[in-house]
């Protein structure tokens, strides 16, 4: 709780600051740097008190947004969502402060000061997140974590979180746990010692699981939060009683879930006589919201298409110019539920691509991964390399989505032999079509392991909602401009 606090009104006072800084650069530039008067009250209210109130407000907004969670703070790309779902709540609290008092206040000057608000608070988070991150790595600002599972099961959970320091989880102690088939009740593994497990190149401690005395050699080290990464599963008798001895001693029970997991899903419990049913339910997979995403997909395109073509146009000629060989490229992919198509792209390699892949593969020593890439590939002609750096060669795509084909936004559509691989989850991705741009273009591309691909886009599958797709969008335009995994 302390280091909650500290963290929490760091923020805040940044947060304020940020928003002080804004109102005052409005009401310069607008040249209105005066006190309000709040008519309806009587009352003169000195500049200095409506900024102040107005640094409340926004923080008070971002409060109702949760960005100031014990699982957001420090976070990335989530921090944003939430400062522009705060400035639309603040927005309509200042708004219906300035009524209720019946200040003289500008709409214009309003609007514009929350929209700097919201730029500068931005740009304020980006600054102090490594200082968070860096923080954390010192072994502050985090919480205590014992780490619970099968040996396998918990050295990938520790490379997991060393990966991924903004979920603020510190492994501090470890244990290996096995499931008694025999007797039905998990045990300790004992297979295993302290020096079997690290975290960032440290040694971890190893605590035996014992029922009896388990959760207070886990409160003599320290833990907060118990993280079971296999083994138990939720909704198991064995999970549900691990689940009461720890939270009775005050300690979070963080589950390490598949990226297919229901835990999302709208959920209704209907009890019918002796029978109780649990409906589970994808809201964002309604009627409505399909053909909201169909008219965004279409007028999107259209506009993208027009005003590209002062890009396409000198690219294509310079790609015929090159070898003489096809302007596009397309090529036989697999969209939603299974179906192929052929999607269109600038040709950005040589003619005979396609026959030289499988040697290229094998020489690369990625014969056996879903997504074949490699810098330096000596099939990508130089026009292409230019295109491909800029994602100017996905550009005709917009085509495909015209013909629904494809979305805008989406997992990225498989070939044929690589749909042919995929496991049980990671087919879920082909429930949705694919997209000219997705999670994994804006997390890294090229550079993210099979793993790491599949998380991504089956967790799209999941979360999918308007606003996440043009969340997308605008991590594409800084992916593409960062040049971030593109080869």
């Amino acid at each position: 709780m302390y280091w909650r606090s500290v963290v929490n009104v760091m923020f805040m006072a940044a947060d304020a600051l940020m928003f002080v800084i804004a109102v005052l650069a409005v009401q310069l530039f607008r040249d209105d740097l005066r006190d309000l008067n709040a008519a309806r009250i009587n009352w003169l209210m000195p500049m200095i008190v409506g900024v102040l109130c107005s640094a409340v407000m926004w923080v008070v907004s971002l409060s109702v947004a949760g960005i100031y969670h014990r699982h957001v703070m420090g976070d990335g790309y989530q921090v944003n969502v939430m400062i522009l779902k705060a400035g639309i709540i603040c927005w309509f609290i200042q708004c219906a402060f300035s009524f209720v008092a019946d200040l003289d206040l500008a709409l214009a000057g309003l609007n514009l000061a929350l929209a700097l608000g919201v730029v500068l608070t931005m740009i304020e988070r980006m600054a102090l997140r490594p200082v968070v991150v860096r923080t954390r790595n010192r072994r502050m600002f985090s919480y205590a974590t014992a780490v619970v599972g099968s040996p396998e099961g918990i050295r990938d959970t520790l490379d997991f979180l060393g990966q991924r320091q903004q979920l603020s989880y510190h492994p501090v102690v470890v244990c290996p746990i096995r499931w008694n088939a025999r007797d039905r009740r998990i045990e300790a593994d004992r297979s295993c010692g302290a020096a079997d497990f690290t975290s960032n190149g440290t040694p971890i401690a190893v605590v035996e699981y014992a029922p009896a005395r388990f959760t207070g050699k886990l409160a003599e080290a320290g833990v907060q939060t118990v993280m079971v990464c296999d083994v138990l599963h939720r909704f198991s008798d064995a999970f549900n009683t691990f689940s009461v001895r720890m939270e009775s001693m005050g300690m979070e029970v963080a589950l390490i879930t598949s990226a297919a997991d229901a835990a999302g899903h709208e959920t209704q419990i209907r009890s019918m006589q002796d029978t109780t049913i649990l409906t589970l339910r994808l809201p964002q997979y309604s009627a409505g919201t399909r053909i909201v995403k169909r008219v965004f997909d279409v007028a999107l395109s259209v506009i993208a298409l027009v005003a590209s073509a002062i890009v396409t146009v000198p690219v294509a000629i310079a790609i015929k110019l090159t070898d003489g060989g096809p302007v596009f490229y397309t090529q036989r992919r697999i969209g939603l539920r299974g179906e192929p198509f052929d999607m269109i792209k600038f040709r950005s390699m040589v003619v005979n691509a396609d026959a030289l892949k499988a040697q290229l593969a094998k020489d690369s020593g990625q014969e056996g991964r879903f997504i074949f890439k490699m810098k330096d590939d000596p099939r990508i002609t130089p026009v292409g390399k230019f295109i491909r750096r800029f994602s100017i060669d996905e550009l005709p795509q917009f085509i495909n989505v015209l013909r629904g084909d494809m979305s805008i936004v989406g997992p990225r559509p498989p070939l044929p032999e690589e749909h042919e691989r995929y496991n049980q989850i990671y087919a879920t991705r082909m429930l949705v079509k694919p997209g000219i741009t997705g999670p994994w273009q804006v997390s890294g591309r090229s550079d993210l392991s099979a793993e790491e691909s599949e998380r991504l886009d089956v967790s799209y599958v999941q979360n999918w909602s308007i606003v996440g797709d043009i969340v997308l969008m605008l991590r594409t335009v800084s992916a593409v401009a960062m040049q971030r995994g593109a080869y």
